[in-house]
């Protein structure tokens, strides 16, 4: 009987090896950095890249859309020369979860690090950092940053040998940009930005010129802030025309056209011949830069966790630009617009130094009412990534089309992000909005607004964005003082399908602006039929041609609030010759 039960173990224990699947080699890839490119330990982002094609490197395929390529992320303390990181399972990846997971295939592969730096904040607090070198924190093409080449691998299910990526290219510093007779170019060390990072810190700009201004020394002019995302130097002007030949074979995936290029330089040539015509306003304008270890700008407003941009901007660099060129510096001669990002910010610096600015013109506008964080009310909504189901899971979009096709969703947004950094660390748009508005943590890092793997809303941290940064709730809060010193000057705009669902805040907005009484608002809130990311308020000409006439479309309106409000014996007339 021992026998025979042995016997019909033995020939089960073969049925089951005959019928188990096939056990997967999970691939194992091997990073490291020579001591030619750094001789001392690195702590950043390791980021592995796999594409399935060569039409870029990898570094530039990564993305939250539906053509995005795989990334792999995990941090590094003390990476030393030639030592061997191995990325595996452990390394945090979208749009696939782990390597393990990776189709077998044909793949060209390249890693980098996005290194960090340690600063000893004033709160006491220590944190690891990306600091901008020049480029407007973008993790692919910061200065440097180590990098491999990317090369062909195959991934298959019988790998035994690690796949070994060496860093061995740095990428070079950023050019300086080069005065010209019409933009200048100003940097100063900010006190108080220096002060809260523990070391030098400080804050640039970009200035244009009007036309005359060297041939009319005793001249002093109104001063414009166009704010927007990092500029390397003054967009969107140029004195020479685009060649007649110029290759118009480029296509743009946004708006879907051919050309785009050169529409582009005929635009900034066009400006130009504006700028210098006879019977056009001179003044300054501005475009800023306060890229910061967060993020490509600061949201010109102060925070915790980013520092206090809003007053080092507005008491350290604007009296410096206005002394060195010639600025009127008073609040009835300042204006500021934007789009996006740089909509928040023209609204926001307006509220938080209401004497300080004479009018706002916010296009397509970051969430202005936190009741729309996009599609999430971080009030009442329990989660950031489904929608409150008793037995569904329905995903929350984060990207649409203008006809409403969904690229993205809320849950793959803030995964692509989490692969580039902890932390908040990651320098995309989830990321900077958390570290501008959420108190610090007691590790110096921002606290989550919710979770990044599992979307679980934080209703304490919730509470204090709606206290410091929620822009319908303060003013509606505040309106008994804020509103006396702002009628007039609020003018926001958006398309009514914007990609972000921007839109939806703005409708929150408009719906307390419009109930505003002691004074009413007395601005303009204005929507896009089917508009898309970016449109600020021009009806006549389609989105890609507006959203590159931001230093002209406001004109006429900023003229006739000048005529209204400025003081008895201001100056609105020698800077118009």
């Amino acid at each position: 009987m021992k026998n025979v039960f042995f016997v019909l173990l033995v020939a089960f224990s073969v049925f089951r090896c005959a019928v188990r699947p096939e056990s997967k080699n999970t691939p194992a890839f091997q990073v490291s950095f020579p001591a030619e490119v750094g001789g001392q330990p690195q702590d950043g982002r390791l980021i592995l890249l796999l594409s399935t094609n060569n039409k870029q490197e990898p570094r530039f395929q990564y993305n939250f859309g539906v053509d995005t390529q795989l990334g792999f992320g995990m941090d590094v303390d003390g990476m030393k020369p030639g030592q061997e990181i191995m990325v595996g399972d452990s390394a945090f990846g979208f749009p696939i979860r782990k390597i393990s997971d990776i189709p077998p295939g044909e793949y060209y592969v390249q890693a980098i690090i996005n290194r960090y730096e340690t600063f000893k904040l004033k709160s006491g607090k220590t944190v690891k950092l990306p600091p901008d070198q020049g480029e407007g924190q973008h993790w692919n093409t910061k200065p440097g940053n180590f990098y491999s080449r990317p090369f062909k691998i195959t991934i298959d299910s019988v790998m035994t040998e690690p796949i070994r990526v060496v860093m061995d290219q740095v990428i070079p510093p950023v050019k300086e940009p080069t005065d010209t007779k019409y933009v200048k170019h100003i940097k100063i060390q900010s006190k108080m930005l220096t002060e809260f990072w523990g070391q030098p810190t400080y804050l640039g700009a970009h200035v244009l010129l009007p036309e005359g201004f060297d041939s009319h020394p005793k001249s002093k002019y109104p001063l414009m802030i166009y704010h927007g995302h990092f500029p390397s130097d003054f967009g969107g002007f140029s004195t020479e025309p685009p060649p007649a030949n110029m290759d118009t074979s480029d296509y743009s995936e946004r708006f879907g056209i051919y050309g785009y290029n050169k529409i582009q330089a005929q635009e900034a040539y066009n400006f130009y011949k504006q700028w210098t015509s006879k019977n056009f306003p001179r003044f300054l304008v501005v475009e800023i830069q306060h890229a910061n270890p967060y993020y490509d700008d600061s949201y010109a407003v102060n925070s915790q966790n980013i520092g206090p941009y809003g007053d080092a901007i507005m008491y350290e660099l604007l009296p410096e630009i206005e002394r060195q060129f010639r600025g009127i510096g008073e609040g009835w001669a300042r204006f500021t617009y934007g789009g996006s990002t740089g909509g928040w910010e023209a609204l926001a610096v307006q509220m938080f130094y209401p004497d300080d600015f004479n009018g706002c013109f916010a296009a397509c506008p970051d969430p202005i009412d936190f009741r729309s964080l996009c599609l999430v009310d971080i009030y009442k909504d329990k989660n950031a990534f489904w929608y409150d189901s008793e037995f569904k899971k329905l995903p929350r979009p984060s990207h649409r089309n203008y006809l409403g096709q969904i690229q993205a969703t809320m849950e793959e947004n803030n995964h692509y992000e989490l692969v580039l950094g902890t932390k908040t660390r990651s320098g995309e748009q989830w990321d900077i909005w958390e570290a501008v508005y959420s108190p610090q943590g007691d590790d110096g890092y921002p606290k989550r607004i919710f979770n990044k793997e599992t979307g679980e809303i934080d209703r304490s941290v919730a509470n204090y964005w709606k206290e410091n940064y929620d822009l319908r709730y303060i003013l509606q809060r505040d309106w008994k003082s804020l509103g006396p010193k702002l009628q007039g000057k609020l003018h926001i705009y958006c398309g009514d399908m914007d990609n972000y669902y921007l839109n939806n805040a703005v409708y929150q907005m408009e719906a307390f602006l419009k109930t505003t009484k002691n004074p009413f608002y007395g601005g303009e809130v204005d929507y896009g039929d089917r508009a898309e990311h970016c449109w600020n308020g021009d009806h006549v000409n389609p989105n890609y041609l507006s959203r590159l006439r931001y230093n002209t479309m406001y004109l006429p309106k900023i003229l006739k609030r000048i005529q209204e409000s400025a003081p008895k014996g201001a100056d609105i007339k020698s800077w118009r010759y």
